[in-house]
């Protein structure tokens, strides 16, 4: 608990802080930021949200205080906070000033501790439910928008409280948030009721590349993103499509593949006891036991499915 109160005594001797969300961003990553960004507002500490690539989630416009999210660091800062990196090339490529204190809020088991203070813990089903703790251990007053930040991360990266680490302290913090004045309702029509339509032109094209192996064990999919313009889609419309194809009744693994930057990214989820973050691991990515994530140099989709699915074999 030590690593709380150093949280909070940072902040309070801090002049500017930066909060720092990972590159393709999830709402677990803005939601966090934007849930921290509003009590440091609302406490008037100088701040800035920042995101490397700019291009946020658009079915999270609706969180107080996602305006404001900037794609430019400031000239000054004296207090780093990432939230929910396992590492800090998990923000993208930049120099950042060395003199400034680094804290690090995650729960990526693959977290490197990369902090001068680290609050990790792997145990929890997202980034938002460990910053709960931060706030609840240090009296830091909740308000009803950072409760609606925070609710939706956690919302969101327990796969709508679906995943394993979702347990009985997990419904405790919601229940405690709802407490605030928060609308379920309403996040849930944000959040789920309002697809764009491209996104019903792209995910046609993605589940037509649905190949199952190991006896349907294991599905992969991909994305071309020559998709993307052809039907106005964003990134963000095709990401609940390893969602979609874990519900199938035989499949335990899916792994999503697409090329960006000469590197095929290769998202994987699995349901039950599959670990994918050891496979993962095996190509220096990392993540969790249900979701993680890994890059491939200069190889095609087919020589990247081609290697994965004999990696993936040998663990199902």
């Amino acid at each position: 608990m030590k690593n709380y109160e150093n949280m909070i005594n940072s902040i309070r001797g801090s002049r500017y802080i930066l909060i720092i969300t990972h590159i393709n961003p999830d709402p677990d990553t803005i939601s966090s930021a934007l849930a921290l960004s509003n009590y440091l507002f609302e406490n008037n500490i100088k701040h800035k949200v920042f995101n490397k690539e700019g291009k946020l989630p658009f079915a999270l416009n609706f969180l107080s205080r996602f305006d404001k999210i900037s794609d430019q660091l400031p000239k000054f800062y004296d207090l780093v906070i990432y939230l929910d990196c396992g590492d800090k090339f998990r923000a993208g490529d930049m120099v950042l000033d060395n003199n400034a204190k680094v804290i690090n809020i995650d729960h990526h088991q693959s977290n490197d501790n990369f902090g001068d203070i680290n609050i990790v813990d792997d145990k929890k089903a997202s980034t938002a439910e460990v910053l709960y703790e931060c706030f609840e251990y240090n009296n830091m007053n909740i308000s009803k928008k950072t409760a609606e930040c925070l609710y939706v991360g956690i919302y969101d990266d327990s796969i709508a409280f679906t995943t394993p680490r979702t347990n009985a302290r997990t419904f405790e913090i919601v229940n405690k948030l709802a407490q605030t004045g928060i609308s379920i309702g309403n996040i849930a029509n944000n959040l789920l009721r309002r697809d764009s339509l491209a996104r019903y032109r792209i995910m046609p094209k993605i589940l037509a590349t649905l190949e199952l192996h190991s006896e349907g064990k294991l599905a992969t999919v991909y994305l071309d993103d020559n998709w993307l313009s052809q039907t106005g889609a964003d990134i963000s419309d095709c990401d609940d499509v390893v969602n979609m194809i874990l519900n199938i009744a035989v499949v335990n693994v899916v792994a999503y593949f697409r090329i960006k930057n000469n590197k095929v990214r290769v998202s994987l989820r699995s349901k039950g006891d599959f670990d994918v973050s050891k496979v993962a691991e095996s190509y220096n990515g990392g993540g969790h036991k249900n979701a993680a994530g890994l890059s491939m140099d200069t190889l095609s989709i087919d020589e990247a499915k081609e290697l994965l699915i004999e990696n993936v074999k040998t663990y199902i």
